[in-house]
């Protein structure tokens, strides 16, 4: 008698929590590219075709754009965040807390007026609560690095202020994929729908 298969098992550690499906309305979206500077570069370049490509598709759908931009002011000692970096810091007006210039190539006008933050959040005491329910948003798409610093704890705070969160799996990066990982899982049982440049370009029918 043959064996019996081996049961199916996911590609990836967070489809077993993919039980909510979704795809983001671009009447009521925008693409947060979080922290895509220069600082990021070793883990953000291998994600810039990903996240060109999702740039090029929210703005093909009309989907507005916004940048974030982590930064400190010269002399500025972080508080709790330089002490648990022991002090390592991104200083404003240094190369190092510029935009990676592929990315910003991607959507010019919008990353001259990135939101600059100096927490993990990209709401926290910078505005973009409001300016993103001026503009009638509603939904939000998480792109950028850190996955799981300031790509999720913007997430997760996008969720409890009251947006729907959709998360790029393709689109995101940290300095280890257990932590992307691991990150993925958090956000798909409890805050945010996962996509991909494929699941976006599928939604907007591009």
């Amino acid at each position: 008698m043959a064996a019996a298969p081996p049961p199916a098992t996911t590609k990836f550690p967070y489809e077993k929590y993919e039980i909510r499906n979704r795809s983001p309305n671009p009447k009521t979206t925008a693409l947060l590219v979080i922290d895509m500077q220069n600082y990021f570069s070793s883990m953000a370049n291998p994600i810039l075709p990903a996240i060109t490509t999702t740039i090029h598709l929210c703005k093909l759908a009309n989907i507005p754009v916004i940048f974030t931009r982590h930064r400190h002011k010269p002399g500025d000692d972080g508080g709790v965040l330089g002490e648990w970096w022991f002090g390592e810091l991104i200083v404003d007006g240094t190369p190092a807390s510029q935009l990676i210039p592929e990315v910003a190539a991607a959507a010019e006008e919008e990353a001259k007026s990135a939101v600059e933050k100096e927490t993990y959040s990209a709401f926290r005491k910078t505005g973009l609560e409001e300016r993103l329910r001026e503009m009638g948003v509603e939904e939000v798409i998480v792109t950028g690095v850190m996955t799981n610093l300031c790509c999720e704890t913007s997430a997760r705070d996008a969720f409890v202020r009251g947006f729907r969160v959709f998360f790029s799996t393709d689109a995101t990066a940290t300095s280890d994929d257990q932590l992307h990982q691991a990150t993925l899982m958090n956000l798909a049982y409890g805050f945010a729908y996962l996509v991909d440049c494929n699941r976006l370009r599928q939604a907007f029918s591009l």
